[in-house]
């Protein structure tokens, strides 16, 4: 029989469900208990709730919620799960948790979180049996300058791969952190839809620059089709001079602008005339 506290928690994460237009799964698995409390503080400062429960109370709390494609979300539910509820939107929300993790060494028999890449370069290790040990997960060395250097850059695991005990330790040697410590984000749910945590990731410095690329595309666009505007009044009317006065020189119109330029020319062609002639 399903006791009445377990009865009161599936109503009131039902309420939140219902309260919230964002709702989200994360994991706690391998969150250290310090990290967990800074995590919740910080995100209740923001407004965002965090309720942990066994997998079959959310579960139920989400089917009762009766939100489109919520069971999308359910099936998400893995690890040591609870549910976040934000008022914010879920770019957001995945930026505040990412910025709030910390690098830390692989152990052996975790699971990659990602693609593991080792890069091509100089190394500190001098040539000995390390030369075998890098060799025996995958990295090829040559002796540069007294140094051993990596040859290529390889991918030494894939994401979701165990992590071995060799590999863990050769990472660690080679400073290499592959692991995030911190709250994980598994999938959000709004009006509808169900994005993975992958979906929400922005590059910032990529997004930035698209913008400012795309404002000087704006700006060259007005320009050549002369659309004035704030930012290309100036550069309208300098094109429009800068051809008027070509123009001018090209139809030998003397102004004020032209005519050190036409002297200048005509000097010029008189010059080649005498010199081509030997006078």
């Amino acid at each position: 029989m399903v006791s009445q506290e377990k009865k009161q928690l599936v109503k009131q994460l039902t309420k939140d469900i219902k309260d919230y237009p964002i709702v989200g799964v994360v994991n706690f698995e391998n969150l250290p208990a310090q990290q967990l409390q800074n995590m919740r503080a910080m995100l209740k400062e923001q407004g965002v709730k965090i309720q942990m429960a066994r997998k079959k109370l959310l579960k139920l709390a989400l089917k009762e919620s009766g939100k489109e494609h919520i069971d999308e979300l359910s099936a998400k539910i893995k690890g040591m799960p609870a549910l976040i509820f934000s008022k914010s939107n879920p770019f957001t929300l995945y930026a505040t948790i990412q910025k709030n993790k910390s690098e830390a060494p692989a152990k052996a028999g975790q699971i990659s979180p990602r693609d593991i890449e080792v890069k091509a370069g100089a190394t500190n290790f001098a040539p000995g049996p390390i030369i075998s040990e890098l060799a025996a997960v995958g990295i090829k060395t040559k002796v540069d300058g007294g140094k051993l250097a990596i040859t290529d850059d390889v991918t030494v695991a894939k994401e979701g791969d165990v992590i071995t005990a060799k590999l863990a330790e050769t990472l660690k040697r080679l400073d290499i952190k592959p692991i995030e410590i911190g709250l994980d984000l598994v999938a959000v749910w709004e009006d509808g839809t169900v994005f993975a945590a992958k979906q929400l990731h922005v590059d910032e410095e990529e997004y930035f620059n698209n913008f400012t690329q795309a404002h000087q595309w704006a700006i060259n666009l007005a320009v050549e089709a002369a659309i004035p505007t704030s930012a290309t009044t100036e550069m309208l009317l300098q094109k429009a001079f800068n051809e008027a006065k070509a123009a001018a020189l090209e139809a030998v119109y003397i102004t004020d602008e032209t005519k050190e330029l036409l002297l200048a020319r005509s000097e010029q062609q008189a010059l080649s005339v005498k010199k081509e002639a030997n006078l």
